[in-house]
């Protein structure tokens, strides 16, 4: 068992209680009346309610002095832990390897958000921050009372309180309060998810005080999980369960109108839920539950194949009706600046459908047993998946636990809480137990997609070279077309396939960066849905929600006007960058990666091997990002190895250098998959790419040889996210880096070979 614990075979009662009794001792003389006084102010041995403003929500000491970390969000693969509980350690005082980080059960913690917008210290981790910071405080107080010290003349060291000038008046955390409650109210803003802050009286260490801080300590979760030591969500099991299996339409949009139950009636156990669209099976055994779902004779409705030929995709989007235009930046006089140009220059990019494309599909299970719902889930957002199962079964929420476990991967809104909704629909239906698998083609076919896009951009250049107006516009589906977790019926397959109501949402976004022209435009506008229910090609979600195609598209772009002035890239934007921190990063990248000053593309190339080097930035929720990548390329076969990255990585004060090194290398591995092979196929009926060789990623003989990383580190700037923004330029620096090499600019992605080869010729 690792020190990081999920929660879910612990209460906090057994927690607290598990060091066992522990007799208090003081080290002076004081007035009973005084210590139970205080105790009862601070402590208590009856569970508080689980409120955001409970100090008890976030922090408890154990009976024997370890410290348990209550955290209302989840790891999905950073070793996010480690991080909180080196804050927690911190703020506390207390040893590292004494704190234990249970994250994402609704029954221990509060909403946080889960995993979502690379929050998880920038947000989750100020408030456990916070929150650790008023433990001590309060512990400090109680230990003044009972040692007859003022506080200020007392010291911590590894949880023991020590009068400075006398050391043999001191006492410990357990003893000041292991194995009871925190009775203490924080000053909670009311909000729930990301935005939840809820701190104390104490004001929380100065950096230059962080010893635990800072420590690039490793994560132990790995080899619990490499030497399955460790279940994940696949491995849950409880009495009595029955396995399930989802149908799902060879055309999208139809229904079944005629299903014939007899057709698996040879199946051991086999059982048929059927409501409106919705259709499922359950068996005893899996293997019988798998064999039902594709013997089951289903009639279904005949609908107009509602999707447009793939090859016609970007010009649907160019042609399409526009729901929502949104201009969220502009300054000075944009259209009359592009009058008086003396030269336009302008382009168009284009980014497919995504999937989240997890190792496996999702699975969840759900029991409904006495008036309660327990489920199992891998879901980034475990306490939005309560409200959904409470509103998908119609009962109170706090009827609802919902248990994160690891599961196969996510990184945005992929279809695991689909996979908790359909389970509970099955569960209520047959009165069990149910454990829902979906298959590889479910999970790859039918998960939100990220959404496909167009982008349109141009600048103006006057006389002499000098950019004097920029222009930036997006036309895409929205990202939110479901939203960005299942709380909410209309945004799971279980609510439209059972006819519920529809509510599709409207969002994109623009660049960020900090290029100040005189006169600049950014917005977007999105269209409507192929499909407005039950589709395998709603949007919703991916990894760093539409900004891979944003910056590939404004950061190629940035690239292009370099060129066609004769201007070194790195050059170019230092022109153009006002915030000192970006251009900072900028510098940073170029004398990491040994970049020589000149423009783009090389002209001292031949034959058929050719290699070239790219640069593309952005920022992200106060995180910037800089990445030089260098690629070679066969003009012959069309392939590609991104082979080198250098990566200049500002986000604030940095927690865990180690763990975001490996962050930051796995964004660049999986932006390269993106970039290079990732994309939906579709024909007008369904979706297409539905495995391995469908749907290919980046495999490991293509993998970068080297990831370079520069850390910049302002220990006296909050932390901000780093969970996705390094995977934000990776497209736009490869493209870049093509051009450089092959002066052949690419405006598509993914960059296959096909197309790649198609483009060179």
């Amino acid at each position: 068992m690792t020190k990081f614990e999920n929660g879910s075979a612990f209460t906090r009662r057994s927690v607290l209680l598990g060091g066992g009794a522990l007799v208090v001792s003081v080290g002076a003389a004081v007035s009973i009346d005084t210590m139970l006084a205080l105790q009862s102010a601070y402590a208590q041995g009856a569970r508080p309610s689980l409120t955001p403003d409970q100090l008890s929500s976030y922090i408890a000491v154990n009976a024997d002095g370890s410290v348990a970390a209550y955290f209302g969000k989840m790891d999905m693969g950073h070793g996010l832990q480690v991080a909180i509980a080196q804050i927690v350690a911190e703020e506390l005082d207390v040893p590292f390897k004494s704190v234990k980080v249970y994250m994402g059960d609704t029954a221990n913690s509060v909403n946080q958000g889960g995993a979502s917008g690379s929050t998880g210290i920038q947000m989750g981790g100020k408030q456990m921050r916070m929150a650790a910071a008023e433990a001590r405080r309060v512990l400090v107080e109680m230990a003044a009372s009972q040692l007859s010290v003022p506080a200020e003349k007392l010291v911590i060291t590894d949880g023991v309180i020590t009068a400075s000038d006398d050391g043999s008046k001191r006492i410990s955390y357990a003893q000041l309060i292991g194995g009871k409650y925190f009775n203490v109210q924080l000053d909670w803003n009311k909000a729930y998810g990301n935005t939840l802050y809820a701190p104390g009286k104490a004001q929380p260490k100065k950096p230059s005080e962080h010893k635990i801080v800072g420590q690039p300590i490793k994560r132990e979760d790995v080899a619990p999980k490499v030497f399955a030591q460790e279940d994940f969500v696949t491995d849950i099991k409880v009495d009595g369960m029955v396995h399930g299996r989802m149908i799902r339409p060879a055309v999208a949009g139809a229904v079944p109108v005629n299903v014939d139950e007899a057709s698996i009636n040879d199946i051991p156990g086999a059982k048929v839920v059927w409501d409106k669209g919705f259709l499922g099976v359950v068996a005893d055994k899996e293997w019988d539950a798998i064999q039902a779902a594709q013997k089951l004779k289903v009639e279904w409705s005949q609908v107009e194949p509602p999707f447009p030929d793939q090859a016609s995709l970007y010009d649907h989007i160019r042609k399409a009706s526009v729901r929502k235009r949104n201009i969220e930046k502009e300054n000075g006089n944009v259209d009359e600046a592009f009058k008086s140009a003396a030269k336009v220059i302008e382009a168009e990019y284009e980014w497919p459908f995504q999937s989240h494309a997890s190792m496996g599909p999702a699975c969840a299970l759900v029991e409904i047993k006495d008036g309660k719902v327990t489920c199992w889930s891998g879901t980034q957002k475990s306490h939005f998946v309560q409200q959904g199962l409470a509103s998908t079964l119609g009962v109170p929420l706090e009827s609802v636990h919902v248990v994160w476990k690891t599961g196969p991967g996510s990184y945005g809104r992929n279809d695991a809480d689909d996979c908790a909704m359909d389970a509970a629909v099955l569960a209520k239906s047959v009165g069990k137990p149910v454990r829902l698998q979906y298959m590889r083609d479910q999970g790859t076919g039918w998960d939100p997609k990220g959404p496909a896009s167009v982008h349109k951009v141009r600048a103006a250049i006057d006389g002499s070279g000098k950019v004097t107006a920029y222009e930036f516009m997006s036309k895409a589906f929205s990202r939110v077309d479901v939203d960005t977790n299942g709380s909410k019926t209309f945004d799971t397959l279980a609510g439209q396939t059972r006819g519920g109501d529809l509510k599709s949402g409207d969002g994109f976004g623009i660049p960020a960066e900090s290029y100040a022209f005189d006169n600049k435009r950014a917005g977007w506008e999105t269209i409507p849905p192929l499909l407005d229910r039950s589709s395998p090609l709603r949007t919703s979600h991916l990894r760093d929600p539409v900004g891979p195609q944003i910056h590939f598209a404004s950061e190629s772009f940035i690239d292009e006007v370099a060129a066609s002035l004769n201007v070194d890239p790195i050059e170019f934007r230092l022109r153009h960058v006002k915030e000192a921190r970006d251009i900072a990063l900028l510098k940073a990248v170029a004398e990491k990666s040994g970049w020589q000053s000149r423009p783009s593309p090389r002209r001292d190339q031949t034959g058929n091997k050719v290699s070239g080097r790219g640069l593309a930035y952005s920022q992200r929720n106060g995180t910037r990002v800089a990445i030089v990548a260098e690629v070679d390329i066969d003009r012959s076969t069309g392939k590609i190895w991104a082979r080198k990255f250098t990566v200049a990585h500002d986000c604030g004060q940095i927690i865990n250098p180690d763990g975001l090194v490996k962050c930051i290398e796995g964004n660049i591995v999986q932006g390269v998959s993106r970039t290079l092979w990732e994309e939906v196929t579709f024909d007008r009926k369904a979706v297409t790419s539905v495995d391995w060789l469908t749907y290919p990623i980046l495999d490991i003989t293509e993998t970068p040889g080297e990831v370079n990383v520069v850390l910049i580190n302002y220990p006296d700037i909050a932390p901000s996210g780093a969970g996705e923004p390094s995977i934000r330029p990776v497209a736009a620096a490869i493209a870049n880096a093509i051009f450089d090499a092959t002066g052949v600019r690419i405006r598509r992605v993914p960059f296959s070979p096909e197309r790649v080869k198609s483009a060179l010729s």
